[in-house]
């Protein structure tokens, strides 16, 4: 398995410094696998009583090909960059195209493109997409990028996309970009076998139900004709429960169901997972270490 790490920006900020220190801290603990989550758009929680704990304009996202860019030529050849992930309908699928090829390039085919479809009406409005049908469409963003990936010329005519006898320039390193599905409702595990090159899943702990999961992903992979041992899986472990113990037994159990990417997250506070009490660059650098050197034995 690979060792992942969400960077915690949203604690530590945006600094130039800051996430150059903290993304080759990381490198050196042995994080092979750097993520960024994705929004657009913060909401004002003033005028929004009863928003609830989702994130708002408080909370600090970098733009994920922005940020990655700037990383791509500070980090070791041996790190992967992943979105974790992007909302693709909020998106025009021809422009994140170009955009994933550009940083494909320059961080020599180490990009990995997780894509999701978005639970925030607020940014859709403010970008001009559909929030409606945005997992339909999404579906379809993902078959125009592939076909742009791979192919100088493209004529496409889908249901949202028209391309006529066109292309990008420069295509990614490997003709193809991996793009990986973030998700849980039933049609995000159709939409892996019959599109993705992994699952990135946060909503199950151990146990029947991600194991029931994960054997109905096999079976659409199948029926799909394509092959499920190419289809990775990454899983998101929290620093904030649990020690190391805890954390090294759950890193064997996720590599016994065949888990590729093992991530760890200290800022995520939703379903079983807890952030940590820390909120500086300190706190998360020694969650990553006791992290790490729980699990280094069990990748």
């Amino acid at each position: 398995m690979r060792l992942g790490v969400m960077l915690p920006l949203v604690d530590i900020g945006g600094a130039p410094g800051a996430v150059r220190d903290l993304a080759g801290a990381a490198e050196e603990l042995g994080y092979t696998n750097l993520g960024l989550p994705d929004h657009v758009l913060g909401v004002n929680a003033a005028s929004r009583p009863d928003w609830g704990d989702r994130n708002t304009s408080a909370d600090l996202f970098h733009d994920p090909f922005v940020c990655f860019g700037f990383l791509a030529g500070l980090c070791r050849e041996t790190t992967e960059f992943s979105t974790q992930v992007l909302i693709l309908a909020q998106r025009q699928a021809v422009l994140v195209a170009k955009q994933a090829a550009s940083l494909d390039v320059l961080c020599g085919g180490r990009f990995r493109l997780g894509v999701g479809v978005g639970w925030n009406p607020v940014e859709f409005t403010g970008l001009n997409e559909n929030f409606a049908n945005r997992g339909r469409r999404s579906a379809e963003q993902v078959e125009v990028m592939q076909r742009l990936w791979a192919a100088p010329h493209v004529d496409f005519t889908g249901r949202w996309h028209r391309i006529e006898d066109a292309g990008i320039n420069p295509l990614p390193v490997h003709r193809r970009i991996p793009v990986w599905f973030g998700g849980h409702v039933e049609q995000t595990l159709e939409r892996i076998a019959r599109l993705g090159d992994g699952w990135i899943m946060n909503a199950y702990p151990p146990g029947a139900a991600i194991e029931d999961e994960l054997a109905r992903l096999r079976g659409l992979t199948e029926a799909a004709g394509r092959d499920p041992a190419a289809i990775g899986l990454e899983v998101w472990i929290s620093a904030g429960t649990g020690d190391a113990a805890a954390w090294r037994e759950e890193a064997r159990y996720w590599k016994r169901l065949g888990a590729t990417h093992l991530t760890l997250t200290t800022t995520f506070n939703r379903r079983h997972h807890r952030r940590i009490p820390g909120r500086d660059a300190a706190a998360h650098l020694a969650a990553m270490r006791q992290f790490r050197d729980a699990v280094a034995d069990a990748l």
